[in-house]
C-alpha cells in the first residue's frame, strides 16, 4: 500500500541540501549541536524530541526518535510517558483557549 509518507524517505533526508548546501549545512551543524550531550543527556533530548514529534505529528520524526530513544537506552514505558506529557500539554493548550471562547461568548451575550 502506498502512503504519502514513505519510511524510506527518512534515509534520504541528508540529500535535502542538494540545491542549497550552505543552508543545509548550517541546519545540520545546528541540529548536531542541539542534540549533543549538554545539560541534558542525549537520551533526555531524544525523549523530548519524541514527544515534540508527536505534537507536530511528523511521522518521519516519530520514526527517527523512536529509534533514537531505544538506541540511547529508553524503554517503551518511558517513551509512552513522554508521549502522554506531550498529549497533556497539547490538550491543555486547546482547553485554555476555551477561556478566550468564553470571554467572547459572554461579551456577545450582553
Amino acid at each position: 500500500m502506498e502512503t504519502y509518507c514513505d519510511p524510506k524517505d527518512l534515509g534520504a533526508f541528508s540529500e535535502i541540501g542538494k540545491d542549497a548546501p550552505e543552508l543545509a549545512n548550517k541546519f545540520f551543524d545546528y541540529y548536531a549541536a542541539v542534540f549533543a550531550e549538554g545539560a541534558l543527556t542525549e537520551r533526555e533530548k531524544a525523549l523530548i524530541a519524541l514527544a515534540v514529534a508527536h505534537t507536530v505529528q511528523c511521522p518521519y520524526c516519530i520514526d527517527a526518535y523512536t529509534r533514537a530513544c531505544m538506541e540511547k537506552g529508553s524503554n517503551l514505558t518511558e517513551m509512552t510517558e513522554a508521549v502522554h506529557v506531550a498529549t497533556a500539554i497539547r490538550g491543555g493548550a486547546s482547553l485554555v483557549h476555551g477561556v478566550q471562547m468564553r470571554k467572547i461568548a459572554e461579551r456577545l451575550s450582553l
